[in-house]
């Protein structure tokens, strides 16, 4: 998978680990040397701030997409080679918001960073299934639930009608004593079996930390098969703890302007850009969701 550069980690229902999964998967690859971005595609019910200890009250995408802000003023630096532009939680922030906009925010983005990883919401609206025509892949995310897997059927849809391709299966909260198989389930999906994640308890201390849980717990089972994941995606040997950097960060020398991040510790940071232009795609999804919603 390593020739595409944005994707989507989308499932049919909240709670089945799909922001843990992109914090961890874009935390795994900044951790290898790539430079990542992490996006709140989720505009209604967003929740990425939590996971990595940012302040719900600080700039966010909803500005940028209100066209009050610009999309370097919702863009905080959490550590070496990883930003993240979280959504705001204000209802009257979110009405305000142009999903349409969330194109332009793509491709700036695209050209800046090795990885754009957009955390979608759940459902079916405009602004869940503009990001899975968006994205370069999506990456489907879910239990293995028998009505997970269903629901991720329906995002399967989705993302057909919405133009965009989905890369694979990660199956997530798995467990060794079980007759389950992770690849049956996928083959019902006609998907690959990505990787699957294994029911660990340090995955929900961590989002209590508001620390990755490949930083929180390394060494434990899940943090590793996240970190399969990250070798997979890049097209890389799975890095190990801690892993080999490929692409030194930024000097502060490289970065375009400095600013101060709004984590709870307000540590300031630099965050550099690169040159180079590539597009988003530009996919009409309002078929696709007025399709869905007469099916469903």
């Amino acid at each position: 998978m390593s020739q595409e550069t944005v994707y989507a980690i989308a499932s049919g229902k909240g709670g089945v680990g799909k922001t843990t999964t992109t914090v961890n998967l874009g935390t795994a690859l900044a951790q290898a040397g790539e430079r990542v971005a992490l996006v709140d595609a989720d505009l209604g019910m967003a929740n990425l701030a939590g996971f990595v200890s940012l302040r719900p009250d600080s700039t966010t995408l909803h500005d940028v997409l209100a066209g009050d802000a610009s999309i370097d003023d919702a863009t905080y630096q959490l550590t070496d080679n990883i930003v993240a532009v979280p959504s705001g939680t204000d209802l009257d922030a979110y009405a305000d918001t142009s999903p349409e906009g969330l194109r332009d925010v793509v491709a700036e983005l695209r050209s800046t960073y090795d990885y754009v990883i957009l955390d979608v919401g759940a459902g079916v609206s405009h602004e869940t299934v503009l990001p899975l025509g968006l994205a370069d892949a999506v990456v489907l995310v879910s239990t293995p639930e028998p009505a997970a897997v269903h629901d991720a059927k329906k995002t399967l849809e989705l993302t057909g009608r919405a133009g965009g391709e989905v890369a694979g299966l990660v199956v997530t909260r798995t467990r060794p004593d079980t007759d389950v198989s992770y690849e049956e389930l996928a083959a019902r999906l006609d998907l690959q079996l990505l990787g699957t994640i294994p029911e660990d308890p340090a995955a929900r201390e961590s989002v209590y930390a508001g620390t990755p849980l490949v930083v929180h717990d390394p060494d434990g089972p899940a943090a590793l098969a996240y970190r399969r994941l990250a070798g997979d995606v890049a097209g890389i040997e799975a890095p190990g703890r801690p892993p080999t950097a490929r692409n030194p960060a930024p000097s502060a020398t490289e970065s375009q302007s400095d600013r101060s991040t709004a984590r709870t510790d307000d540590r300031p940071t630099d965050r550099s850009a690169d040159e180079g232009k590539r597009e988003a795609a530009h996919d009409d999804v309002s078929s696709a969701i007025t399709e869905a919603e007469t099916d469903h």
